[in-house]
């Protein structure tokens, strides 16, 4: 195979997060290049990263970049196994490096943020201190007044109170908690803490109970509850404070009535308000929903255009993967409504590489398989076939075996339907010792016509060069079977007769040195011979044969028997005069 061939199955084997066959397949890919590629290091790396053996993923990322130092994936790979074992200062200046040739590069971005998060918590002491220090801040009081978060609780003087003493004493906190919980979102704001935010979910993906709609072929929306406002307390001193409504709760909101529209199939009202939500809030969740309607509009240019918006915008906000995947596989689905198949191909494998979903994997096979289909089916042609054949048998007349196999070869893409071409190429493969190759071209001219003899035979001239005497004698046995209903051809039956007498001698030879009885004993434990002696129905007729040997040769008339009767001759079993 070439190192395409094990690249491509070593990418299908890490889609399926199969990483250490993945590995296996980039390391017969890097063997057979004919000269080194940073990408097959890239991917190897990916498959040790993801097997947490940063060791070998840091060499093979290293080699990447020293194949390609302008390639900024290679120094994500550096930066990725560096973080892996702990080299947070390292991994850093990697990921900037990939910056510095791709300013744009969002996993670059990401792996910076996140290395220096883990360098700050790798130092607990300068941790701790920077966490005390928020707690100890003199302006910490009116900090909160003036968050949207925690200014309407900061309006009660008994909660300020209970603040303050957990400024002088922090201890405090626990037991106030469990009398008043507002002390918990006290605590989060000071802490920066989003408890509504997955971690790393990044700025665009927060309440993921909002789920965006999928874009299926029936594309389901999921229902959006409005979000609730925090329940504020009412100060001793005032006016019932009204609810903060945050420009989030908004787009939401805008979001939750668009669902609806959208099941109702009022599309252009839901786009409508797609749009208003993603004016009100930044979050690509919006777009991809307003894509989902468009598709369902068959406006799919359209739906391919809010897409890509989605994508860019998703990077500049360095949005959850998750959700720039879904633009992505929106776009594949679009192309594939299009019926562009290299297109939606294209943009599947995109949002693999983003984020990895069975159904997304689904598609982009179906889609390849399909695509490959119609390349073969608009290849085919008879007369370019019949002219590769002409040419495959002058190849063949001159002793060219490798040219006949590759004229033969195009024959069949040709005319993938004509058991001549792999009969044919069966023959020149046999030629080149490719037995296992040649017995599987027999068997496709078999499958597209039955009838076809001669591919018998050239199966059972491989199977003999194999040494697989059994399966040879059983191909022979069907070949004679099948010429007996086509007419009884005498050159093919004596063809067949010869291989046949040939198969049996060469199962049943004797060993170097071996007697004739000693060679007879070890015959009678071959499991076929067994099972005919033992088979009741054979043991009345070889008694008959005891006593009239005519009989015998009235019951071979019987194929089946014939067959068996034949084994036993050439095991020594029976013997003739």
């Amino acid at each position: 195979m070439s190192a395409e061939e094990f690249k491509q199955q070593g990418n299908d084997a890490f889609r399926q997060k199969n990483f250490k066959e993945a590995i296996e397949y980039f390391t017969k890919a890097i063997q057979a290049s004919e000269t080194p590629s940073h990408v097959l290091y890239s991917n190897r790396s990916a498959c040790y990263t993801s097997l947490h053996e940063y060791i070998d993923a840091l060499k093979d990322a290293e080699e990447c970049v020293k194949i390609n130092p302008t390639w900024a994936k290679g120094y994500n790979r550096v930066g990725a196994a560096e973080f892996g074992l702990g080299q947070y200062e390292e991994s850093i200046k990697s990921y900037q490096k990939a910056l510095e040739l791709e300013p744009t590069n969002a996993m670059a971005k990401e792996g910076i943020q996140s290395a220096e998060d883990a360098l700050a918590n790798s130092n607990p002491g300068e941790s701790m201190n920077a966490m005390f220090s928020k707690f100890t801040d003199p302006q910490l009081i009116n900090k909160l007044k003036a968050n949207p978060k925690t200014s309407a609780m900061m309006n009660d003087p008994a909660l300020v109170e209970k603040v303050k003493k957990m400024q002088a004493n922090p201890q405090s906190v626990a037991q106030d908690m469990m009398s008043d919980p507002r002390l918990m979102t006290i605590i989060t704001t000071i802490l920066d803490i989003d408890l509504s935010q997955p971690p790393n979910a990044g700025a665009t993906s927060s309440n993921q109970e909002n789920e965006d709609v999928k874009m299926e072929e029936e594309p389901k929306v999921e229902e959006t509850s409005k979000p609730k406002a925090e329940s504020k307390p009412t100060p001793a001193s005032s006016k019932p404070s009204e609810p903060v409504s945050t420009e989030k709760e908004q787009a939401d909101e805008f979001k939750a009535q668009a669902n609806t529209l959208y099941k109702q199939k009022k599309f252009d009202e839901a786009i409508e308000l797609y749009n208003k939500a993603w004016e009100t809030y930044k979050d690509i969740t919006y777009l991809n929903n307003r894509a989902a309607a468009e598709f369902e509009k068959k406006d799919y240019d359209t739906a391919i255009q809010t897409c890509l918006k989605a994508v860019d915008e998703g990077r500049e906000m360095r949005a959850n993967y998750t959700l720039v995947a879904k633009s992505f596989a929106r776009i594949g689905n679009c192309y594939l409504k299009k019926d562009d198949l290299k297109q939606a191909i294209e943009y599947f494998e995109k949002s693999l590489t983003e984020h990895r979903t069975a159904d997304t994997l689904n598609k982009l096979r179906t889609t390849e398989q399909e695509l490959k289909k119609r390349e073969a089916d608009a290849y085919v042609d008879k007369e370019k076939a019949e002219e590769a054949r002409l040419e495959g048998r002058d190849y063949f007349t001159k002793g060219d075996w490798p040219n006949a196999v590759k004229s033969y070869a195009e024959m069949i893409k040709r005319d993938p339907t004509d058991p001549r071409g792999y009969s044919n190429r069966a023959a020149a493969l046999a030629k080149l010792m490719s037995f296992p190759d040649a017995i599987r071209d027999c068997d496709m001219a078999i499958k597209y016509d039955p009838t076809f003899v001669k591919a018998y035979i050239r199966k059972a001239n491989a199977q003999l060069a194999m040494k697989d005497y059994k399966l040879c004698i059983d191909t022979l046995y069907e070949a004679k079977e099948v010429e007996s209903k086509n007419g009884n051809n005498p050159t093919q039956l004596r063809e067949i007769e010869t291989l046949l007498q040939k198969a049996l001698s060469l199962r049943f030879q004797p060993l170097e040195g071996e007697t004739y009885e000693q060679s007879v004993a070890r015959f009678q434990q071959d499991p076929e011979v067994v099972e005919i002696i033992q088979d009741p129905v054979m043991n009345t007729i070889l008694q008959q044969a005891q006593g009239n040997p005519a009989a015998l040769q009235e019951h071979m008339k019987n194929p089946a028997v014939y067959k068996k009767i034949m084994v036993l001759m050439a095991a020594g079993i029976i013997r003739t005069r």
